[in-house]
């Protein structure tokens, strides 16, 4: 895992702080801010701009997505859309979270990148994330638009270049395979060096105009078993727990625990996860409260019976890890070896 030591030590500081001193049994770990639906790409996998035009229009003011941050106290955002570019005011977003030392992560295309840079200032709690799903080819073909792979290559090399923190995040399908996951985050992390990478399996999106490339459980296993193999998972810079790749690679299962990465948006909180909308509460204590947690997730649900998405795995894996001297060890090492290879 390859989370700076400033914010390992600062999300363990918190995990703590709920679990041991105020005993709160759910929590949020990072809240995934959307605020907007609007986008300049038209990606198969996705779904937000299939929202009515009225909808694609509005964008959250600046107090409201500050505001819904702040009062789910959680210690990191993923700033995500549609778009978060085309935002107006999300450069005064990302000033006022970093100044409450929230670390912030803003999920990015990368096409208005190099246009909008001047916005923001380096911050050790400010990162972009930008997305790549394959190299060249495989990339363009998935958000449907040609030159977008060169375009966010060229726009990561600049952010590095005036000192901003790059991280990079990819989503593959059933149409991958070992070898293109290998190709792609060779290339992140040996020739870009972008400081994190995450990876996903791609979930079936209800929205999303392509469904028939969506991973199954077993699909994703295999995937990623093959793919991990020789080393790599140690070798690359993955933003990931070790349990959370072991269970990728089918090495470990856990219930899925959603209220960790809950999702606000400009409809409030999503229940119960930003891939499924079973409806939206106004604050995050409602979301916690009134959303019957125990119906979700495999076996239970059969919209989440081939999912295996951060969103709902990754905090369980955290608070394994958490409970487990063993895997806080191994979670150690593999973050102070990352941080050593950087």
């Amino acid at each position: 895992m390859a989370m700076p030591l400033r914010q390992t030590v600062r999300v363990a500081s918190y995990l703590f702080e709920q679990k041991m001193v105020r005993r709160r049994e759910k929590f949020p770990l990072i809240v995934e801010l959307e605020p907007l639906f609007a986008c300049n790409l038209k990606c198969e996998g996705c779904g937000k701009i299939q929202h009515p035009a009225g909808v694609l229009k509005q964008r959250m003011p600046v107090a409201q997505a500050v505001g819904a941050v702040l009062e789910s106290g959680a210690p990191m955002v993923s700033i995500a859309g549609g778009e978060p570019l085309m935002h107006p005011q999300i450069d005064e977003i990302v000033r006022q979270l970093v100044a409450k030392k929230k670390f912030v992560f803003l999920c990015t295309n990368a096409l208005l990148l190099r246009k909008k840079i001047e916005k923001f200032t380096p911050s050790p709690y400010f990162a972009f994330t930008v997305h790549i799903d394959g190299m060249r080819e495989r990339h363009d073909e998935s958000v449907a638009k040609e030159g977008t792979f060169d375009e966010a290559v060229e726009a990561i090399k600049e952010a590095q270049r005036r000192g901003f923190r790059v991280t990079t995040n990819s989503t593959f399908f059933n149409t991958d395979t070992p070898q293109t996951i290998i190709e792609v985050m060779n290339y992140l992390n040996d020739d870009l060096k972008v400081e994190e990478m995450m990876l996903s399996p791609a979930y079936a999106y209800e929205k999303a105009p392509d469904q028939d490339h969506f991973l199954g459980v077993t699909q994703t296993r295999e995937l990623f078993k093959k793919a991990f193999d020789g080393g790599n998972r140690r070798r690359w810079r993955l933003n990931h727990t070790p349990l959370f790749l072991d269970f990728l690679e089918g090495k470990a299962d856990f219930p899925c625990t959603a209220w960790a990465i809950p999702n606000y948006s400009l409809f409030g909180w999503q229940r119960p996860c930003y891939l499924m909308a079973d409806g939206y509460v106004p604050t995050y204590k409602e979301l916690i409260e009134k959303t019957d947690w125990d119906k979700y997730g495999r076996g239970k649900d059969e919209r989440c019976d081939n999912c295996m998405a951060h969103c709902g795995y990754e905090p369980t894996a955290v608070l394994a890890t958490m409970g487990s001297l063993k895997e806080t060890i191994r979670a150690a090492r593999e973050t102070v070896a990352s941080n050593r290879a950087k």
